[in-house]
């Protein structure tokens, strides 16, 4: 029963954000641990204690280093987002997101973590080599080179790095999915402890991703350093240091460059530091934060006064990452939670109608909405109606129309050539599709040139259509490296339209699949009122529309043109498919011996049966109970 009116239905968010903050925290404690050990390794080790002690040179250095990590994990938190970015091509999604907000956010963040290293490495180097400022005949000092460079290379090396989070969408969190043949209730524990050897297994990957990513910066700022940079900065480094040093009126560049093999193995060593902090940091959040929603072996919303209202305050969210953890949450009870279900069954006094009643429209519009996308894209667009004209009564002409003769027309002329010559020019200029002849020697040129442009096409492309060599070339561009992203690859195309614009996240739809067929499931023993088989011919109808629309598009939807590879492998959808034919065959098995009393026919069993990939959809192989629907 709902509880009564006077208790305040807390909202999801309530009971997620703690969640989410306990798990950043882990996060942060990773990191933590991994800027102390980065400290300990940039110390002198001058002094055997001061060089480990936390509290003093090797803390400060941890702390600021940690700075570096912990401002990509904000950059995180303030950006991430559930689904996959749904677009026809990357180029789609670059245009889609370059001007926002965001990509500023990213591009700022990752230079301020760049330069803060780069100075804190500057700091704990020992010798004067990095010595911002160097003395020579006396006391006369000028600028070194070798801490700006050093600097600057840090910040190339952080808008490169922004440029690749962006590129691969570090920002997404990618949630589970509850699978019905799993059986038994989640451990939040072991799943915790699952997650910290997941991390473990990814650090060699990470150290030789980070071990990549330094050596690809020192090549790139090796190159864009001296050529774009080198000047402005020099000059913006005098015009800061000269009121503080004696230093030169000039602001001439030196002859040599700074690049030295020691120099490019500091920002190697450095830079391969940083970019390990970058990558643990972002793995760890996306391992961590994707934790199952549970607490102490339950659901989240367990501990809320009224559990059924605040889980259908998250169904109804309009964020979808809110959306998504409620219906995860919604899949683990209908898997795991008995007494949560029956909860579920039992709740039908509440104002906006019966708990099940809710969490079935719910789960049935997200599922049914595949469908809605698919039967939108298929439509064909709506003719453009042409601007009415208005109506103009023609009034009677009462005077001859104006001649068309020419009017500068000179006396009869004798035909010689000149006169030809303009008549010929007059011809052109008046109806060029009945100009004069060519002259049997210009149209054998014509003819000749004629051929020997089809036989370079013919020769280059195979074909004598002239629209082929532009595809050739087109499609040569687009197999190369710089074509990659402006290709229509089939998965992505048909990702956008059967989850959606501009996020779609496979999970979502899993999770209200198998939540919406294992409630159903479970009702024919815990559902004491009997309201669920009121609409179980509705989800086996509407679960076998949608997954025989689904297959039957992805088999029709064409490769397009720009598609190089013509690989029609399509994870995301393939895990949708699957979940949907596993749904409607737990039905078909629970159902399908009262299929009678719920009103389904041959027709309808034999069309879940089919769509469901079962082998036995003919009508022989029905029980006794289908043989009396005829």
């Amino acid at each position: 029963m709902a509880p009564a009116a006077t208790v305040r239905r807390a909202p999801y968010k309530d009971f997620l954000q703690p969640a989410l903050h306990r798990r950043f925290s882990t996060t942060a404690s990773i990191l933590l641990a991994i800027a102390y050990l980065e400290a300990v390794l940039l110390a002198n080790w001058n002094s055997y204690f001061w060089s480990w002690f936390p509290i003093g040179p090797a803390g400060i250095r941890a702390f600021f280093v940690s700075i570096c990590g912990l401002s990509i994990i904000i950059l995180r938190i303030a950006q991430y987002h559930v689904g996959l970015r749904t677009s026809d091509s990357p180029f789609q999604t670059f245009s889609q997101n370059v001007f926002k907000l965001q990509t500023l956010e990213a591009l700022v963040t990752y230079v301020f973590s760049g330069w803060l290293f780069s100075q804190v490495y500057l700091w704990s180097y020992s010798g004067d080599k990095l010595d911002w400022i160097t003395y020579y005949s006396g006391d006369r000092a000028r600028l070194n080179e070798r801490p700006l460079y050093f600097t600057y290379h840090f910040v190339i090396f952080g808008v490169t790095e922004a440029f690749l989070h962006l590129l691969k969408d570090t920002d997404r969190l990618s949630l589970g999915a509850v699978k019905p043949q799993d059986g038994g209730a989640a451990q939040d524990g072991k799943y915790s402890a699952s997650q910290f050897k997941r991390f473990v297994d990814e650090l060699p990957g990470l150290l030789i991703a980070a071990g990549t990513q330094s050596l690809a910066a020192v090549f790139l700022s090796i190159f864009i350093y001296p050529i774009f940079i080198r000047g402005f900065v020099w000059r913006a480094a005098m015009f800061f240091l000269r009121p503080f040093y004696n230093l030169p009126k000039t602001n001439m560049v030196p002859n040599s460059l700074p690049f030295s093999w020691w120099l490019l193995c500091q920002c190697l060593l450095a830079g391969f530091m940083l970019s390990f902090v970058w990558l643990a940091g972002n793995t760890a959040f996306s391992i961590f934060l994707v934790r199952e929603p549970l607490k102490n072996g339950k659901p989240l919303t367990s501990e809320s006064k009224d559990p059924n209202g605040s889980l259908l305050n998250g169904l109804k969210s309009k964020k979808l990452s809110i959306r998504g953890f409620a219906m995860w949450e919604l899949a683990f009870i209908a898997r795991d939670y008995e007494a949560r279900r029956k909860a579920i069954y039992e709740d039908i006094d509440r104002k906006d109608g019966p708990m099940w009643s809710q969490v079935y429209a719910i789960c049935l519009d997200v599922i049914k909405g595949m469908e809605g996308r698919i039967d939108n894209y298929a439509k064909p667009p709506a003719p453009v109606s042409a601007p009415t004209e208005a109506v103009v009564d023609e009034k009677k002409r009462l005077s001859q129309p104006p001649k068309q003769d020419q009017i500068f027309q000179s006396a009869p002329q004798s035909k010689t050539f000149r006169n030809e010559v303009e008549k010929a020019v007059t011809q052109v200029a008046t109806a060029p599709g009945q100009a004069s002849q060519l002259s049997p020697l210009a149209k054998k040129a014509m003819a000749n040139a004629k051929d020997r442009l089809l036989q370079m096409q013919r020769e280059a492309t195979g074909s004598d259509d002239p629209q082929s060599l532009f595809k050739s070339v087109a499609l040569a561009f687009l197999n190369s490296v710089l074509g990659w992203p402006f290709r229509q690859e089939f998965n992505r195309r048909l990702a956008t339209v059967v989850l959606g614009t501009p996020y779609g996240e496979p999970s979502f739809y899993i999770n209200a699949v198998n939540a919406l067929s294992q409630l159903a499931v479970h009702s024919l023993k815990e559902d004491k009122y009997g309201n669920v088989q009121r609409d179980v011919s509705t989800i086996i109808r509407a679960l076998t529309s949608v997954t025989k629309k689904l297959d039957a598009f992805k088999a029709q939807l064409p490769a397009h043109w720009t598609d190089v590879n013509k690989d029609k492998e399509t994870p995301e959808v393939d895990t949708i498919l699957e979940a949907l034919r596993g749904g409607l065959s737990q039905l078909i098995e629970g159902f399908g011996p009262y299929a009678r009393d719920l009103r389904l026919s041959l027709t309808d069993m034999r069309l879940a049966k089919e769509a469901a990939g079962s082998e036995n959809s003919d009508g022989a192989a029905q029980g006794p109970e289908m043989r009396q629907i005829r």
